[in-house]
C-alpha cells in the first residue's frame, strides 16, 4: 500500500509540474531574419559602435590633398610636362617640323628621343623605381 500511495504522488507531482509547463518560441531579433523591424536602429548602432575599422580614404586633411601636398604638386607638375611633351611629339612628328634628338631630364624621369630608320623612338625612364618605357612614333 506504501508503494501505491507513494507512485500516486510521485505521479501527482509529475502532473502537477506540467501545468507550470510552457511553450518556448524562437523570435530572432535581426529584422532581416524576420524580427521585430524597430530592432534595426538598435543593431546598426550597436555595429557602428563596435566598428574599428577606418576608411582609407577619410585620412585625408581637410583641404582635399593627400598625404603630401608637396609630392601631389610635383606629380601634377610632371603629368603636365609629359602630356605637353607628347602633344609637342605629336605636333613636330606629322607637321613640317621634325623633333630635335637629345636626352631630357623632367624631375624624376629622363626622357631619351632619337630618330630611327622607321620612325622616332622615345625613351621613358623613371629614375625612381628605374621603369623604362620605349614607345615608337612611325613616319608617315
Amino acid at each position: 500500500m506504501k508503494k501505491v500511495i507513494l507512485f500516486a504522488f510521485v505521479f501527482s507531482l509529475i502532473g502537477l509540474s506540467d501545468l507550470f509547463a510552457q511553450r518556448l518560441v524562437y523570435t530572432p531579433q535581426n529584422p532581416a531574419f524576420g524580427g521585430n523591424t524597430f530592432n534595426y536602429q538598435w543593431l546598426l548602432s550597436s555595429a557602428q559602435a563596435q566598428d574599428t575599422f577606418e576608411d582609407p580614404a577619410s585620412r585625408d586633411d581637410r583641404l582635399g590633398f593627400g598625404q603630401d601636398p608637396l609630392n601631389d604638386f610635383s606629380e601634377s607638375l610632371n603629368r603636365q610636362i609629359l602630356s605637353r611633351l607628347s602633344r609637342e611629339i605629336i605636333d613636330r612628328q606629322f607637321g613640317e617640323e621634325s623633333l630635335e634628338s637629345g636626352s631630357y631630364n623632367l624631375g624624376d624621369y629622363q626622357i631619351d628621343i632619337s630618330n630611327s630608320g622607321s620612325g622616332l623612338i622615345v625613351t621613358i625612364i623613371d629614375n625612381v623605381t628605374g621603369a623604362t618605357s620605349i614607345i615608337e612614333v612611325p613616319f608617315f
